[in-house]
């Protein structure tokens, strides 16, 4: 809103969730439980490539439910703008997982389907991004669970 050239934040508080954001919670927590379990297996079946999109899919799951339950929603889904999401709905709560959270987009350029870009990554840097989802996990669950 603008009052004379002059910006006007609407404080989180007067905004109402987005229905459904308990479910993108929900799935969010799904998608890293499977995600743990199969790395722990180590089924031929889950390749790094499978593992990386679960975990994407569990980050993305979870900024969609910390962001719908305070009435926001990203401008993308790429990693690039669910963070900035975060950091505008958010300031500050992700520091520490920030540049993790950017380094998942350099594995998958996927946008233009004429020249896209998929780079497997390697089974060391699998533990990494599961640290990163259970990271955010927390700091969502935390947020809603005061915010609810």
């Amino acid at each position: 809103m603008h009052i004379a050239n002059e910006l006007v934040l609407t404080p989180l508080a007067s905004l109402l969730p987005i229905q459904g954001w308990q479910e993108f919670l929900e799935d969010g927590s799904k998608y890293l439980k499977t995600a743990n379990g199969a790395f722990a297996k180590r089924k031929e079946i889950f390749t790094t490539g499978i593992l990386y999109n679960i975990v994407a899919m569990s980050i993305e799951k979870f900024v969609m439910a910390a962001l719908m339950r305070h009435g926001k929603l990203p401008y993308n889904h790429t990693m690039i703008d669910l963070v900035e999401s975060m950091e505008a709905t958010f300031p500050g709560a992700i520091a520490d997982i920030r540049e993790g959270l950017l380094q998942l987009d350099s594995y998958q350029d996927i946008c233009d389907p004429y020249a896209f870009t998929i780079i497997e990554p390697n089974m060391a840097e699998i533990p990494n991004m599961l640290a990163l989802a259970e990271k955010l996990q927390r700091l969502v669950q935390d947020d809603l669970t005061v915010n609810v």
